[in-house]
C-alpha cells in the first residue's frame, strides 16, 4: 500500500475528554473515528487490524470444531419475552417498531436467536453436539459509553453457543473453548488472566472471564500471589475471620446526630471508626422491601445479594420507600424495630457495641448488640471481597488488581433452553432438554487492549500477528532519485515475497514520516535514506528501537527472519 493513497488522517491533538491512552492513540494514528458517543468508524488501518484479529479467532474456533454462521441483528421482541430476559436486560436493549408497529430489538447478544434456530432444526441426539459461532456487530444502550472501543454502544463480538446432550458433553465443550481462548489471546500478543466470574444478565453458574491486568481496567480482580486463585470482585470468595469481642456488651442508647446521614458524617460526629458502624441498606427485591446489613467500611455485593434472594430485579429503595418502610429518612435506617426481612453479612456476627441508624431523622443508636435486635436476621455472605482478605485456597492474603475483560465463557446449562423449549429425543425415545454453553470475545475490544499496553511516548507498537502492515517502508527524500529508485525496488520485492508493506512515498519532510511511522506502530521499519547511494538501508524494530544498516539486497531476507 502506498501511503499517498492511504486514507489515514492523523491527529496531533485529541479532544480533552479522551482519557485512556488506547483511545488517544487510535484516534491520533487514524485507526478509528467517532460518529456518535459509543459508535466508531474503523478506518482502513483499524479495519486491517480488526480483520486480522477476526481471522485469528476464526482459525482457532474452526480448529476446535466450531462452525461459523451469521445471524440477524434484528430480533423479534417476543423471543426476549419468551426467554424471560427482556426484564433483566431491559436497560441495554435498543428497541424499535417497523411500519406495521411490530416491535424488535437490535441484538445485544444472540442466545435467544441461536436457541430458536436449534429448537426448530435439532430433533435427535444424533444431531448433537453442536458449537455454532459468529463474528457480528452487537448493540447495547450503554448509559456511559466511554473509553473509545472499551465501552461502546456498537461493537464487534465473536459469540459462540454450544448444544450438548448432558453435563459431560458441556464440560468437554467448555474446556475446549477455554483452551481455544488461551490460544487466541496468545496469538494476538495479549497476556491474559482467566478469573472466576459472575454470569450477570447472560446467566450461567460456572463462568470464566479472560482479563488483561492494567491499572486503567474497569473491573476489580482479587488475586492470590501464592496459589494463583483469581476472581472478579463480584464473586470473589475469601475465608471469613471473625475476631472475638474485645469488650463486654453495654446498654444501648439513643443519641441525636443532626444532619449526619453518611457513614463519614456519623463517624466524625460520634468519634468512632467506620468499623464500629453497621449500615442498613434498604432495597426492593422484585418489588418487595428487604434490608441488608454490612459494616460501615464495606460495600454490599449486590449481585451476590440478588442471587441469594433469588430475585430477578434488585434496586435501591427510593427515599419515599425508605421513609415508608423504616419510619425515617435516608441515612438513618437501622435493624432495631425494622419490620421487613433483614439479611446480615456474616462478618457482623461477632460485633458488639456498634452504631446503627434509629429509623428516625437525625438520630442514631450507640452500643447496639444483636440481642437488642428482636427481629429475625438471616446471615449470609454479603460484602465484596477486599485486598487483604484471606485466600479461600491457601490462606495467603489476596491482592486487588484492575482488569479489562476481553472474553467470557459460560455454562448456561438450561437457562435459555428450558424457557424456549429446546429439546431433543434421546436414544431411549425420551425427550430431554439441550444443555448449553456460551462463549464471547470482544473483537473490537482487543484493538483497544493491545493499544493500551503496547505503546510508548511515540505511538502504537503492534505485534506482528495483528499489525496493519508488517513493514513500514520510508523513503526519507522521495525527490532524491537514488532513494526513490531503491525504495521502489524494495517495495516491489517485499510485495513479491508476500510481505504486507506500507510504503511512505509522500513528498513530506523525513521527520514527519518518522513520526507517523512510530505513531502507526508497524513492527518493522525500513528507511531508505542517505546510505541508499551505497546500496544500503536501515532496518529498525519498532518495539526495541534497535537498528541495523544492511545491504538492500539482504533486506527482504532480514524481514523474513524478523517475522518468523
Amino acid at each position: 500500500m502506498r501511503y499517498r493513497e492511504l486514507f489515514a488522517p492523523t491527529l496531533r491533538e485529541v479532544p480533552a475528554d479522551v482519557e485512556l491512552i488506547s483511545h488517544k492513540l487510535l484516534l491520533r494514528a487514524g485507526f478509528i473515528r467517532p460518529l456518535i458517543a459509543g459508535a466508531y468508524t474503523f478506518m482502513p488501518l483499524g479495519y486491517r487490524v480488526l480483520t486480522k484479529v477476526s481471522n485469528i479467532i476464526r482459525e482457532e474456533m474452526n480448529a476446535s470444531g466450531a462452525q461459523e454462521l451469521l445471524m440477524p441483528a434484528i430480533h423479534p421482541r417476543e423471543l426476549w419475552e419468551e426467554s424471560g430476559r427482556e426484564a433483566t436486560m431491559h436497560e441495554v436493549l435498543i428497541g424499535f417498531k417497523d411500519r406495521r408497529g411490530t416491535e424488535y430489538y437490535l441484538g445485544p447478544t444472540h442466545e435467544e436467536v441461536i436457541t430458536d434456530l436449534v429448537r426448530k432444526n435439532v430433533r435427535s441426539y444424533r444431531d448433537l453436539p453442536l458449537n455454532l459461532y459468529q463474528i457480528q456487530t452487537k448493540f447495547r444502550d450503554e448509559p456511559r459509553p466511554r473509553g473509545g472501543l472499551l465501552r461502546a454502544r456498537e461493537f464487534l463480538m465473536k459469540d459462540a453457543y454450544s448444544f450438548d446432550r448432558d453435563e459431560a458433553g458441556l464440560d468437554a465443550t467448555y474446556n475446549s473453548m477455554y483452551r481455544t481462548y488461551i490460544k487466541i489471546f496468545q496469538r494476538c500478543g495479549i497476556d491474559i488472566v482467566p478469573v472466576d466470574a459472575s454470569g450477570g444478565a447472560i446467566g450461567g453458574k460456572e463462568t470464566k472471564e479472560f482479563m488483561l491486568l492494567i491499572p486503567t481496567g474497569e473491573d476489580s480482580i482479587l488475586i492470590c500471589p501464592k496459589c494463583g486463585y483469581a476472581a472478579n470482585q463480584e464473586i470473589a470468595d475469601f475465608r471469613l475471620v471473625t475476631p472475638k469481642p474485645a469488650e463486654a456488651p453495654k446498654e444501648m442508647a439513643r443519641v441525636d446526630t443532626p444532619e449526619a446521614h453518611t457513614v463519614q458524617q456519623v463517624c466524625d460526629f460520634l468519634k468512632v471508626s467506620p468499623e464500629r458502624l453497621v449500615k442498613t441498606l434498604i432495597y426492593m427485591a422484585d418489588g418487595k422491601p428487604v434490608a441488608a446489613l454490612i459494616r460501615g467500611d464495606r460495600e454490599l455485593n449486590e449481585g451476590r445479594f440478588r442471587a441469594f434472594l433469588g430475585a430477578a430485579q434488585l434496586e435501591m429503595a427510593t427515599p419515599e420507600e425508605i421513609q415508608q418502610f423504616t419510619g425515617g429518612p435516608v441515612g438513618f435506617s437501622g435493624p432495631v424495630g425494622l419490620k421487613i426481612p433483614i439479611y446480615g453479612d456474616e462478618e457482623l456476627r461477632g460485633m458488639v457495641n456498634f452504631v446503627t441508624g434509629a429509623n428516625k431523622a437525625d438520630t442514631h443508636l450507640v452500643n447496639v448488640n444483636w440481642t437488642d435486635v428482636k427481629e429475625e436476621i438471616t446471615w449470609t455472605r454479603l460484602r465484596l471481597a477486599v485486598e487483604g482478605d484471606i485466600c479461600p485456597g491457601c490462606g495467603e492474603k489476596l491482592e486487588i488488581r484492575r482488569g479489562m475483560e476481553l472474553g467470557h465463557i459460560f455454562k448456561l446449562r438450561y437457562a435459555i433452553s428450558e424457557p424456549l423449549g429446546a429439546s431433543y429425543t434421546d436414544e431411549d425415545g425420551s425427550e430431554r432438554l439441550i444443555i448449553m454453553g456460551c462463549y464471547g470475545i470482544g473483537v473490537s475490544r482487543i484493538l483497544a487492549a493491545v493499544a493500551e499496553v503496547l505503546n510508548d511516548d511515540n505511538g502504537l507498537i503492534w505485534p506482528a500477528s495483528i499489525a496493519p502492515f508488517a513493514v513500514h517502508l520510508i523513503a526519507a527524500n522521495i525527490t532524491d532519485e537514488t532513494q526513490k529508485t531503491l525504495a521502489e525496488q524494495l517495495y516491489a520485492e517485499l510485495l513479491q515475497a508476500g510481505v504486507e508493506v506500507l510504503f511512505d512515498d509522500r513528498e513530506e519532510r523525513a521527520g514527519v514520516k518518522f513520526k507517523d511511522a512510530d505513531l502507526i506502530g508497524c513492527p518493522v521499519q525500513i528507511i531508505v535514506g542517505k546510505t541508499a547511494a551505497e546500496g544500503r538501508v536501515e532496518i529498525r524494530s519498532r518495539a526495541t528501537k534497535e537498528a541495523e544498516v544492511v545491504p538492500a539486497a539482504d533486506a527482504v531476507e532480514n524481514v523474513r527472519k524478523r517475522m518468523a
